[in-house]
């Protein structure tokens, strides 16, 4: 038992370096993919990967009928709409910025659970919970010489709710599938829902660059395919409220390495944001 523990363990700082990495990853990759293009080509590839690990695994791929239109909800919802939401975001704002907005989804998701639950949390959460929206304020309010846009924070804002009704969303059919399953076909039809968007584009498949085309790999081999698949191994091993830990690490991921190797540089005013938005979150994920 302790084995598996400190495997999932492992899994889930595995799973937050990949998925903070992700941020760099679509900043780069939208300097020449338009967003739900980029979306597109990243879920076919996790698609297809997701597939080759059922059938390896055994897993199946059997979904009741009567399941099926919340199973498309939940995929335009938490695929095609947060990847529009988010792609758009991150290309009008830094890597940094995007994934600390990001970062507040534990709390707009335990915020919705008062709300529809009528759960009153520990005073150390509520605590938890301004202290993160106090810090994602600070961000917000950057400082004059930044270029960020006011429309970036509405994308990204528009994200963090969109994974959160997603989550509702598929609260029901957790219980009833895989996690596996469940995940290879929200990709699947994800990916469909991308179609239209990506038609708009007009996106130019020839000629795009190796780092290009390195970067949007990244994101459907490991950032989706694998990184979905070891994340789900975290849930079942460690449950929904141990894996948060990791999550609450992915913008300390991104900002660090956005520091690195991107040069991107957050003001003075943002920085203490990021600090006072990543404790909120912590403290409100009951973990401290």
């Amino acid at each position: 038992m302790k084995q598996k523990q400190g495997a999932a363990t492992l899994f889930g700082v595995v799973v937050a370096v990949i998925w903070g990495m992700t941020f760099l990853s679509i900043k780069v990759a939208l300097r020449e993919f338009g967003p739900m293009s980029l979306s597109l080509f990243r879920f076919v590839i996790a698609s297809v990967l997701l597939a080759l690990l059922m059938l390896m695994t055994r897993a199946d791929f059997r979904v009741a009928w009567r399941d099926v239109p919340l199973l498309a909800l939940s995929s335009f919802v938490g695929v095609t709409l947060y990847f529009y939401f988010e792609n758009n975001g991150i290309m009008r704002l830094t890597a940094s910025e995007s994934s600390l907005i990001i970062g507040a989804i534990p709390v707009v998701t335990l915020l919705c659970e008062m709300v529809m639950y009528r759960v009153r949390p520990p005073r150390l959460v509520v605590g938890g919970i301004i202290l993160s929206f106090v810090g994602v304020a600070l961000i917000v309010l950057r400082s004059e010489s930044a270029t960020s846009s006011p429309l970036g924070y509405l994308f990204m804002a528009g994200a963090v709710l969109s994974w959160v009704a997603y989550g509702f969303i598929t609260k029901p059919l957790s219980g009833r599938y895989p996690m596996l399953t469940i995940t290879f076909w929200q990709m699947v039809i994800g990916a469909v829902g991308c179609i239209p968007f990506a038609i708009v584009e007009h996106q130019v498949w020839t000629g795009l660059s190796a780092t290009a085309l390195l970067n949007a790999a990244f994101l459907g081999i490991l950032a989706s395919a694998l990184g979905y698949w070891l994340y789900v191994i975290v849930l079942e091993r460690l449950g929904p409220g141990r894996s948060s830990v990791f999550i609450n690490l992915i913008p300390v991921v991104s900002v660090v390495a956005s520091f690195l190797i991107l040069g991107e540089r957050l003001s003075f005013l943002q920085l203490v944001g990021a600090v006072i938005a990543v404790t909120g979150v912590y403290l409100a994920s009951g973990r401290a």
